[in-house]
C-alpha cells in the first residue's frame, strides 16, 4: 500500500523497497498544450488512467471505465481529449476508447490484439494498429504458436485501421492491404494518408528489411518512400508535410532504437543522414511546429534536446538515468516546448518528469521514500581506441574487505546498459542482496557512442566487444573492493551467447549463467523465427558464408570449455530457440563442464513470467554461491 507523507516522516527519509509497493507510470502521454500529462498508474493490482497537471504534478482525473481491462496507448486528441485501449481479460477482446471531459465511450472493439491509437491532425478520425484474430502477442519476444501443422503459411498480420470519432464503429475492417505488416506510422499533417514502416510477410521475421512507406488514408494503397540500408524506426513527418524523419542504424531487436536521423522527401528519394558523426545515440525523435526534438543517450547521460541539420544536437535536459514514454523516450507538446518523461535510475525509482524543455523536473513523488537495495556509479575505460563506459553497482551493505562480482551482458548486441531502478524481482537487485558486486557493461556495439561505435561488431560478434569487456573488469578491479579471483558472467539473448562463448575464450570466470543463449549460428540460422536479424551483421545469410558464422559459434570449440553453467530456456522461445542451449548442455555434458539446463515450460524470450523469473534468480545465486562465493 502507498504512503502517506506522516507515514512516510515517521518512518525516516527511505523504505526498502521489498517493504513498499512500487507506484508504477506507464503508456505517458503529454497533451497538445503541454500543460497535462496522461499515464496508467497502479501502485497495487489495477492501473488507472491518470491526468495530472504538469505544473504542479496533481491528479486532475482518474479514468477507469471497466474493472477487468488493462489499459495501454494513451494518446491526446488536438482538442485536448484522450482515445485509449482497454484489453478485456473476461469479453477477450480489445476496445478503443474516448474520453471527452463528461464521458468515456466505445469507438470500435476489436476481436484480436490492438496498439498505437493515433487521431487525424483535423481530430475527426483515430488510426490503429489492429491483429484481428491472433495467434499469439505481437513481436518476437512474446512465446510463440506451436510448431504444428504446415509451417510458414500463416501468419498474423499488424494491419491498420480507420475509425470515425463520432460514431462506434460496427465493425473492424483494416484500411492497408493484408499481406503487409505494419510497424509503426505518422498520419501527414494534412490528414490525408500515413507514412508507416512496413514489410510483406511475417511481421516476427521481416522488420529488419522493412521499408518506409506512405499509404493513402482513403483508399489504404501502398506507395514506397525509400528503402533504407539500415533498419529503421520511428517515422515523423514535418509540419510542412514535405519531408520525413526517422531514425536509422543497426539495430537488432524491434523496440531496442538507436541510431542516426536521417530526412528524404515525402514525395520519395535519398534519405540524408542529419546527424552523421555524432558521438551519442538517438533514441527518440518528435517532429513539432517548434522544430524536431530528440532523446540521446550520450555516454552515461540521457539528453533530451533540439535537433538542427548540420548541427550538434543542443542537449537541454541531460542526467545519469533512463526514461520512458509513449512508445519512445520522452514525449514533447505540439510546440515543442514542453517535454515529459518517466525517469529513474538505479538508485531512484519511476517519477514523472516534466516541463519547459530546458526546465524539465520532477513532479511526482510517490515513491520517494523507496531505497534500492545498492549504489551506482559510472565506469569508463579505453580499449583498443575505443571508448566505453558501464555500470558498477555495490551492495549497500558490503562487507569489509573484497567481495565477488558477477558481470551481466546486455541483449542485442545492439542496445545498452541504462539505469533502472533495482527493483526486488530483478536479477540486479538479487545479486546485490547476495552480496556481489554488479558490472553491466557498454562495450563495442552498444548504444551511447555514436553509430561507428555501434556498427564496430559488425562481423565480430564475442570478438572486441568481449576483449571490451575483459578490459572493464580490469578498470573495475582497480577502482573498487572486487576479488578478481571470485568472478561469474551472465547475460540473456545476446548476453546469453556472449556467455557461452566466454567459455570457450576465458578462463576467468568461476561460474557462468547464460539466459537463452545462442550456441550454434549456424543452426540457429536455421531453426529461429527471425533469422533476417543477421543480415545486417554478418552482410550475408548462414548458406552464403557459413565459415562466418562457425567461427562465432561456441558448439566448434566446446573443448575450450571449462566453467560451470546454468542454462536456462523458455520452451517457446522464438527468437532463440531451446534447441540452442541443449546443443551447449549436451557440449557441456560431453566434456565433464558442471551444467544444468532448465527449459521454462510455455515460456518466451528471456522467462519474464513472475514465477519463472523468480525460479531463475534462486538457482542463478545457488549457482554463483557454489562456484563464485566459495572459490579462492
Amino acid at each position: 500500500m502507498r504512503l502517506t507523507l506522516l507515514a512516510a516522516a515517521l518512518l525516516a527519509t527511505t523504505v526498502p523497497a521489498a517493504a513498499q509497493t512500487i507506484h508504477q507510470y506507464g503508456a505517458l502521454a503529454i497533451g497538445p498544450a503541454g500543460d497535462r500529462v496522461a499515464s496508467i498508474e497502479s501502485g497495487e493490482g489495477h492501473g488507472v488512467v491518470t491526468l495530472r497537471g504538469v505544473a504542479d504534478g496533481r491528479v486532475q482525473r482518474t479514468i477507469d471505465p471497466c474493472a477487468t481491462c488493462s489499459y495501454s496507448g494513451l494518446a491526446f486528441a488536438p482538442n485536448g481529449d484522450l482515445v485509449f485501449l482497454a484489453r478485456d481479460s473476461k469479453a477477450g477482446n480489445v476496445r478503443l476508447m474516448y474520453a471527452d471531459a463528461r464521458a468515456t465511450r466505445t469507438i470500435a472493439t476489436v476481436a484480436g490484439i490492438a496498439q498505437t491509437p493515433r487521431v487525424s491532425p483535423d481530430g475527426k478520425r483515430v488510426a490503429l494498429l489492429v491483429t484481428l484474430g491472433a495467434a499469439k502477442e505481437a513481436g518476437a519476444t512474446q512465446a510463440g504458436v506451436r510448431m504444428i501443422g504446415e509451417i510458414g503459411e500463416k501468419n498474423d498480420e499488424q494491419r491498420l485501421a480507420v475509425f470515425d470519432l463520432a460514431r462506434e464503429a460496427q465493425a473492424v475492417t483494416p484500411l492497408s492491404p493484408a499481406g503487409r505488416y505494419i510497424y509503426e506510422y505518422d498520419w501527414t499533417p494534412d490528414g490525408r494518408g500515413f507514412v508507416a514502416t512496413t514489410a510483406l510477410g511475417n511481421g516476427d521475421n521481416n522488420w529488419w528489411v522493412a521499408t518506409l512507406d506512405a499509404i493513402d488514408a482513403g483508399t489504404g494503397a501502398v506507395r514506397s518512400i525509400a528503402r533504407p540500408a539500415t533498419q529503421l524506426n520511428q517515422p515523423r513527418v514535418s509540419p510542412d508535410g514535405r519531408t520525413v524523419a526517422y531514425i536509422g542504424g543497426l539495430m537488432s531487436d524491434f523496440g531496442s532504437i538507436g541510431g542516426d536521423v536521417f530526412t528524404v522527401p515525402l514525395a520519395g528519394g535519398t534519405p540524408r543522414n542529419i546527424t552523421e558523426g555524432a558521438k551519442s545515440t538517438v533514441t527518440t525523435i518528435d517532429w513539432t511546429t517548434g522544430g524536431l526534438r530528440a532523446v540521446m543517450l550520450a555516454g552515461d547521460q540521457l539528453q533530451f534536446g533540439t535537433l538542427t541539420p548540420g548541427r550538434a544536437v543542443a542537449p537541454a535536459f541531460s542526467k545519469p538515468a533512463s526514461s520512458a514514454a509513449g512508445d519512445g523516450r520522452a514525449v514533447f507538446s505540439a510546440d515543442g516546448r514542453v517535454a515529459a518523461a518517466v525517469v529513474q535510475d538505479y538508485e531512484h525509482a519511476p517519477a514523472i518528469y516534466a516541463g519547459p524543455l530546458a526546465g524539465v523536473r520532477q513532479i511526482t513523488h510517490d515513491n520517494d521514500a523507496l531505497a534500492a537495495p545498492g549504489t551506482a556509479r559510472s565506469v569508463t575505460w579505453k580499449n583498443e581506441g575505443f571508448d566505453n563506459q558501464g555500470w558498477l553497482l555495490a551492495p549497500r551493505n558490503a562487507p569489509a574487505g573484497k567481495s565477488p562480482m558477477i558481470t551481466m551482458v546486455h541483449g542485442g548486441p545492439s542496445a545498452a546498459n541504462m539505469p533502472g531502478f533495482l527493483v526486488p524481482t530483478s536479477m540486479n537487485a538479487a545479486l546485490l542482496n547476495a552480496g556481489y558486486y554488479v558490472f553491466l557493461p557498454n562495450p563495442r556495439g552498444s548504444y551511447g557512442q555514436g553509430e561507428a561505435f555501434t556498427a564496430a561488431n559488425r562481423r565480430d560478434f564475442g570478438g572486441g566487444d568481449l576483449r571490451d569487456i575483459l578490459s572493464g573488469v580490469d578498470a573495475v578491479t582497480r577502482v573498487a573492493p572486487v576479488d578478481g579471483n571470485r568472478l561469474g558472467l551472465g547475460g540473456c539473448s545476446y548476453g546469453g551467447f556472449m556467455a557461452m562463448w566466454a567459455n570457450t575464450q576465458t578462463n576467468r570466470f568461476k561460474a557462468i549463467v547464460a539466459g537463452a543463449g545462442l550456441s550454434n549460428w549456424v543452426s540457429y540460422y536455421g531453426t529461429n523465427g527471425i533469422d533476417q536479424w543477421m543480415l545486417p551483421f554478418f552482410g550475408k545469410s548462414m548458406y552464403d558464408d557459413m565459415k562466418a558464422y562457425e567461427d562465432v559459434s561456441a558448439i566448434y570449440q566446446a573443448n575450450k570449455a571449462k566453467t560451470p553453467t546454468f542454462i536456462y530456456v523458455g520452451e517457446r522461445d522464438i527468437e532463440v530457440p531451446p534447441t540452442q542451449s541443449i546443443e551447449w548442455w549436451h557440449a557441456l555434458k560431453d566434456n565433464k563442464v558442471p551444467v544444468s539446463l532448465v527449459i521454462y515450460p510455455d515460456a518466451g524470450h528471456c522467462v519474464s513470467g513472475a514465477e519463472q523469473s523468480k525460479d531463475v534468480r534462486a538457482r542463478s545465486i545457488a549457482w554463483f554461491d557454489r562456484y563464485v562465493k566459495a572459490a579462492r
